[in-house]
């Protein structure tokens, strides 16, 4: 009786409160009622959200790290949400970039006056202009294809030199990148265990089946956009782990790191991606180059010929799938290969008097939706230098892979003096990462595809700051 009566005096005494919290407990329940449970999760999502946007704008940093997170999860849980999380990258650093310009910290501009922004503002501008290429047949394909082309890199790069240039933040990222890897390849390795649960299945029946049920074997995707991203993030992801645990002193670090490395590889093997494998020929031969030890170069060379010859010049292993799938990447008569030769000798007669392209956009699946009638948009544009240089023309594939080049030049020069050997071993595995990505790229689209966009841009970075944590290593030795 006495807590009935403290309720009816509180509800008395704060009468216009208790009415507008009864409104919004009915309003809510009637939107549960007809809406269903995608009402539910908005009610529950809307203040998560708020939440979410206070925290990046008061804590800049974490929004680059969310952009790493929704690199890796955002195309898969579009196949559980029907909403629009494309875009969520492209919200996200926007909110960084507002968190940055209106913190009331200050943050060293200076570390933005580095060749690596210079050449990142400069694609950015060049792509920019394609609006302007009299070929150019959609503004809103543009608009949609620039992002990956040139936009995340004019966002990430500036924003992780001013948020996260720390030895600390790199340690921060490896963890994560790591991390999500090894998650990416346990949900991998359910799919092909078990098969696609309904949501996976419903997108496979909408189309996804053409390119991922081949033979009657599924190319596993896990929660990536596709198998080919899968694969060749695994890859990369097992690239960097397999250099980490090599410069690891700690025997449980170590073991982590090899457990990653392998499990990843196995990953990338279940994909199907035939072109995930020059991630690891890519990342191996830039380890070799940087580690500059003859003995190691030797031996590495040795288990790369045996390893070539063994999928080359032998069967053993044939009624494996995924040894059969790898092994026709080095086949010169592959079906798929010859297709690629024929399209690309198409694209030569057309891109010959068209140095500029035919207009950011204009191929691949934006090509389809906004301009389906045009040549560009009916050829297959599989790789990403062809894609560049179909979109940009020969001109903008030139300043493109120079700039990858060059990037990578300066990443093995900052190496290459380089003593601690932990340090020595992260820069070496985020070059070789790099490196196997930049090859693997001429066979798949993928330094424009997330995650494997966002890491690129972001190791990019720290490719140019081994300077920089030996100074901090340097100033705590001494404070």
């Amino acid at each position: 009786m006495e807590a009935q009566r403290n309720i009816w005096l509180f509800a008395k005494t704060n009468i216009l409160p208790t009415i507008g919290i009864l409104a919004l407990a009915a309003v809510l329940a009637v939107g549960v009622a007809y809406g269903g449970l995608l009402v539910a999760l908005a009610y529950i999502a809307i203040p998560c959200a708020i939440f979410g946007v206070s925290l990046i704008v008061a804590k800049p940093k974490y929004g680059l790290l969310t952009v790493v997170v929704f690199g890796f999860l955002a195309n898969g849980l579009t196949r559980y949400v029907p909403a629009p999380l494309g875009l969520s990258i492209d919200l996200l650093l926007v909110l960084t970039l507002l968190g940055v310009l209106f913190s009331q910290r200050s943050f060293d501009t200076k570390q933005l006056n580095n060749s690596l922004t210079i050449l990142t503002v400069l694609w950015f501008v060049y792509t920019l202009f394609e609006i302007v290429n009299p070929e150019a047949r959609s503004l809103q394909a543009w608009f949609y294809a620039v992002r990956g082309v040139s936009l995340y890199m004019l966002f990430i790069i500036p924003l992780t030199f001013l948020l996260m240039r720390s030895e600390k933040d790199l340690d921060m990222l490896l963890m994560l990148w790591l991390g999500l890897s090894l998650l990416g390849t346990l949900w991998g390795i359910r799919q092909f265990a078990f098969g696609p649960d309904s949501a996976e299945q419903a997108w496979l029946n909408a189309g996804g089946a053409v390119t991922h049920i081949l033979f009657g074997k599924l190319r596993v995707f896990s929660f990536y956009s596709d198998a080919g991203q899968f694969g060749a993030s695994q890859a990369h992801a097992s690239v960097v782990a397999g250099i980490l645990a090599m410069g690891e002193r700690r025997l449980s670090r170590r073991l982590i790191f090899i457990f990653i490395a392998l499990l990843s590889f196995y990953g990338m093997l279940i994909s199907g991606t035939r072109g995930a494998f020059f991630v690891i020929v890519g990342g191996g031969a830039c380890y070799l180059i940087a580690i500059r030890n003859m003995r190691l170069i030797i031996l590495g060379l040795v288990i790369g010929g045996l390893a070539f010859g063994f999928l080359k010049y032998t069967t053993i292993g044939q009624s494996n799938y995924q040894i059969n799938r790898l092994r026709t990447a080095l086949d010169p008569n592959d079906a798929s290969l010859l297709v690629r030769i024929e399209n690309q000798r198409k694209l030569a007669d057309f891109l010959a008097t068209r140095p500029f392209g035919g207009g950011i956009g204009s191929g691949g699946s934006w090509g389809q939706r906004f301009s389906p009638n045009s040549f560009l948009a009916q050829t297959a544009l599989d790789s990403w230098y062809v894609k560049i240089w179909a979109e940009s023309g020969i001109v903008g594939l030139v300043l493109h892979v120079c700039s990858l080049l060059f990037i990578m030049g300066i990443g093995f020069l900052n190496i290459y003096n380089l003593q601690p050997p932990d340090l020595k071993y992260k820069m070496i595995a985020i070059f070789s990462g790099l490196g196997g990505i930049i090859l693997a790229s001429y066979g798949n689209q993928l330094l424009g595809q997330m995650p494997t966009g966002v890491l690129v841009y972001m190791t990019m970075v720290y490719l140019y700051l081994p300077k920089q944590f030996l100074d901090d290593r340097q100033n705590k030795l001494y404070s």
